[in-house]
């Protein structure tokens, strides 16, 4: 029967399990599993990172296009599969490199099911065919496989290699659970192989044989080149790895990565709402998914747990409050109100948590704790309340004191209060957008208190820096980039926020080539290098560089992305290692054991660099940002469509739906951008040359009223729509373009 039927049509087929060569079918539970066999080695290899050497290719969010290469005994095998039909898959393989003869270099693909049917070839059609209830899928491969085996398991296969090596032909059969397909290297170099599926066995032959007959479609666009080149592909190619299909929870959702052995599923709670920030940029379903497991988490306390894995669950501990802010993106990114009903209740739950079980004095401000419920490992000890802020060896709690009569460290984290008041700003907003009225007075009272309580109590002025500090003492010596995040909830004052500059750029702390160190430099912590003693975390430079927008600090904010572009792209070209840490000195990412290289918040650093030029800020709204330099960006979700955007001798350009709907050759930042049924909205910043507006689509004849700041402003008729001339300005101004509805323009858009 049927395994998993709402999963949306077009990622139907994709790399759902932790064999990424593997092709799954998740409707039916069908698989395709490349298995490789050395006789050199005597060894098998199903493909898997966290045992075999995987270099992750390119891969698209619905699995249209998905790419690797693997080594096994010294024989290196590319993989590509292809599909331009939800119902039909096309695969190939091609022998890189041969470190034996290719004779005894198997190549074998697998098809079996989850539910144990019989799989059935059919050696006189070259075609094996597996039956679902009443569903068919079927299997074609370019050349005739040297011969045909059949197992009751993969794992069986494996251990018929190992035991009986490839000249063995007792286990023939052409009906089994599991039906071997086996190729080798010197007669098959290169193959193919296509899957279809239909509702009956001989439509889903024809869907494979003319799936397999058409090749391999035309190859997909680089989804940025000019500017910050790669950085869409790469944000997406992290992404659609690291999905996968949680079978214990019968969910789709994004893993924190494909390599770590934590159990047959892993949540974070900060590590999947990042996830769902990032697959929002493609993929408004997939930003869903991710968030609702996200939500999964919220305990009958209040809290959503810090961890929950098929081995344990941290209920006594959460994790920074980021998740409105998250939410809060994705509504601006979509437009969609669906984005803040499915997560606002358990949000709300959380923040007042915070309130009632962190705060031991009353004061106002937060330490971080493990309460008294549940079994999780470490519960109850100072390293559990470490987790809270998620820099669990930071040297920034070396002086906190853990008291276990309150369950709290002794110190006010200054993270966790700026994420705190974040959070009740963004629900505040929140709130205010689904009717939720009191609630929007509350946290944004909540949040205004928060801010005062950090300006007036973390701020050590002896130091010119925010840091943590002891609930009944002086302030904590080690410090971490969260001394910048009073710029990302609003708490710095504006003579604080010029103080903190100085310390960005300064060399003896966070300052240099590699940023931001999760230690200041001249801290004796820094040359531990492990962990966040010293080394650079791609979430904390996020945060960092929205702060830095939020308070207008444009050119430090533009160097902090390009830096961080920079970090990323020194691992990830040659290599295609997304690390979850990097070293702040040499900027190396695999240069000691405790690091991932395939981590899923490590897309945050490209994630800043594309936002230079497109972002859905958190105070501003829908921003394009045209500087002069060349780029073409997208497509990207955005509240009216697929947005593509690109620069070419100045003039920016926006498509949304392949359909061009703005054009201007201003050097400037437009945000607060809305595009609805009529009208066209944005504010323009301080542009020091004067130039044009153009609205294609638009009817000089529809147009009702064109204001700038209010008064009346020309426009005339171009080739495409309208032209708005916009003359110089040292200060924002807003224009708006009111217009009869009947014009093309894309639908809904949100400021």
């Amino acid at each position: 029967m049927p395994q998993h039927s709402t999963i949306p049509l077009m990622r139907a087929w994709n790399s759902w399990s932790n064999r990424p060569a593997e092709m799954v079918f998740l409707p039916l539970g069908v698989r395709i599993t490349p298995i490789l066999y050395s006789t050199r080695s005597k060894t098998t290899s199903a493909i898997e990172p966290r045992r075999d050497t995987v270099r992750l290719g390119r891969h698209t969010i619905d699995g249209s296009l998905i790419e690797l290469e693997t080594d096994h005994s010294g024989t290196t095998v590319a993989f590509s599969t292809t599909k331009t039909d939800p119902f039909a898959v096309r695969g190939s393989w091609d022998g890189k490199v041969s470190a034996e003869w290719g004779l005894r270099f198997w190549l074998t693909l697998a098809i079996s099911s989850d539910g144990g049917e019989i799989a059935i070839h059919d050696a006189g059609r070259n075609v094996t065919l597996v039956k679902i209830g009443t569903r068919f899928v079927a299997v074609a491969t370019a050349e005739a496989p040297v011969h045909v085996t059949g197992h009751d398991t993969i794992e069986a296969l494996r251990a018929d290699f190992e035991e009986n090596g490839y000249f063995y032909t007792a286990t023939r059969k052409n009906e089994a659970p599991v039906i071997a397909l086996r190729f080798n290297l010197e007669m098959m170099r290169r193959g193919a192989y296509a899957a279809g599926v239909a509702d009956s066995a001989e439509l889903a032959i024809a869907k494979a044989q003319a799936c397999l007959a058409a090749g391999a479609p035309a190859d997909i666009s680089d989804a940025q080149t000019g500017l910050f080149e790669g950085s869409l592909d790469a944000m997406r190619d992290v992404v659609a790895w690291n999905t996968i299909w949680d079978e214990t929870n019968a969910r789709p959702y994004t893993a924190v990565t494909r390599i770590w052995n934590l159990g047959k599923f892993a949540v974070w709670f900060n590590d999947q709402i990042f996830a769902a920030l990032l697959a929002g940029v493609f993929d408004a379903d997939l930003a869903r998914e991710n968030m609702a497991t996200a939500m999964a988490s919220a305990t009958p306390q209040g809290n959503i747990a810090c961890i929950v894995t098929s081995n344990d669950a941290w209920v006594d501990r959460t994790q920074l409050p980021f998740g409105a802010l998250v939410v809060w993106q994705l509504y601006q990114r979509t437009g969609e109100r669906s984005m803040i009903q499915a997560s606002y209740d358990a949000l709300v739950r959380n923040r007042r948590w915070w309130q009632e079980n962190r705060d031991p004095d009353g004061f106002g401000l937060l330490s971080c704790g493990t309460s008294d419920v549940g079994e999780g490992l470490y519960k109850g000890t100072a390293f559990a309340a470490r987790n809270e802020t998620g820099m669990d060896n930071s040297a920034t709690h070396d002086e906190a004191v853990y008291d276990p009569v309150t369950r709290t460290l002794s110190t006010f984290d200054l993270g966790l209060n700026c994420a705190a008041a974040l959070d009740a700003e963004m629900l505040s907003k929140m709130a205010a957008v689904i009717g939720k009225h009191d609630d929007a007075r509350e946290f944004a009272a909540l949040a205004e208190r928060s801010r005062t309580l950090i300006s007036e109590t973390l701020w050590d002025e002896s130091r010119g820096i925010f840091a943590n500090r002891q609930r009944r003492g002086g302030f904590v010596r080690s410090l971490s980039p969260t001394s910048f995040y009073p710029l990302l909830c609003g708490a710095a004052t504006p003579a604080q926020a010029a103080r903190l500059l100085e310390h960005l750029s300064d060399a003896s702390t966070f300052g240099g080539d590699c940023v931001l160190p999760n230690a200041t430099r001249d801290d004796p912590a820094f040359a531990d290098n492990v962990y966040w003693r010293g080394r650079i975390w791609p979430n904390v430079n996020y945060m960092v560089w929205l702060g830095l927008r939020r308070y207008g600090f444009i050119a430090e904010a533009s160097k902090l992305a390009s830096q961080s572009y920079d970090l990323f792209m020194k691992s990830w070209r040659q290599d295609r290692i997304a690390s979850e840490n990097y070293n702040a000195v040499t900027g190396e990412a695999m240069d000691q054991g405790d690091t991932d290289p395939f981590y899923i918040w490590a897309a945050m650093l490209p994630l800043m660099a594309t936002g230079e030029s497109v972002e859905f800020d958190p105070w501003t709204g829908w921003t394009v940002r045209n500087i002069g330099q060349d780029i073409v960006l997208g497509p990207m979700v955005s509240p009216s469509g697929a947005l593509r955007l690109s620069v070419e001798a100045g003039n920016l350009v926006m498509t949304l739906n392949e359909r061009t709907t703005l054009k201007t050759d201003l050097r400037t930042t437009l945000s607060r951008i809305t595009i609805a049924e009529g009208r066209f909205a944005c504010t323009i910043a301080p542009t020091s040359e004067s130039g044009h507006i153009e609205l294609p689509g638009v009817n000089i004849q529809s147009i009702f009223v064109v204001r700038l700041d209010g008064e009346s402003v020309g426009f005339v008729a171009s080739q495409e729509g309208i032209r708005i001339t916009v003359a110089e300005s040292a200060r924002d101004r807003q224009l708006e373009v009111s217009f009869s509805p009947c014009d093309p323009l894309p639908m809904q858009g949100i400021a």
